[in-house]
């Protein structure tokens, strides 16, 4: 697992702040996106603050529907740890739902896309996947913080063979 050098983590300091958050929140997909087309699928800007970014395809939960969303992911050798925090906002993201309801989706990381099954982590499990999340980024905790009337989910992504 790599982790953020010193500059990136300064960068993280300033996400952390809650009118950042609520500015990065409502833009970093759409300018994620964008790199990643123009770099079939290899490259995001995010990536430069020291995160694994991902593209996970979900079926809607509601409509049926096929959803891209990027995310940050905590690599752990072929699985994918994924966090529900949703920038510490009231809700949880739409792709926990997604993958609640539906959780075979499609993960494209470096330009690779392969299937995989979602679960929702408990106990030890989700603490240590919690642990290895805010390492890479400390402001999953102010996240927590800003969201503390919810459990946020750990959802942890396995390859189907």
């Amino acid at each position: 697992m790599k982790r953020p050098n010193f500059l990136q983590r300064g960068f993280h300091r300033l996400l952390m702040i809650k009118p950042v958050t609520a500015f990065f929140a409502t833009c970093t997909h759409i300018l994620d996106g964008f790199i990643l087309r123009l770099t079939g699928g290899k490259h995001t800007l995010t990536e430069l603050l020291g995160w694994n970014i991902i593209q996970i395809t979900t079926t809607g939960a509601k409509t049926g529907k096929k959803h891209t969303s990027i995310l940050i992911a905590v690599i752990d050798g072929n699985k994918i740890a994924l966090i529900g925090s949703n920038f510490g906002r009231q809700h949880n993201p739409g792709w926990y739902y997604n993958l609640k309801k539906n959780p075979e989706c499609d993960v494209t990381l470096n330009g690779i896309t392969g299937k995989y099954l979602a679960r929702e982590t408990v106990g030890e499990e989700r603490e240590t996947y919690w642990q290895k999340a805010v390492a890479l980024y400390a402001g999953y905790e102010k996240y927590k913080e800003r969201a503390s009337h919810r459990r946020i989910p750990v959802i942890l992504l396995e390859p189907i063979k």
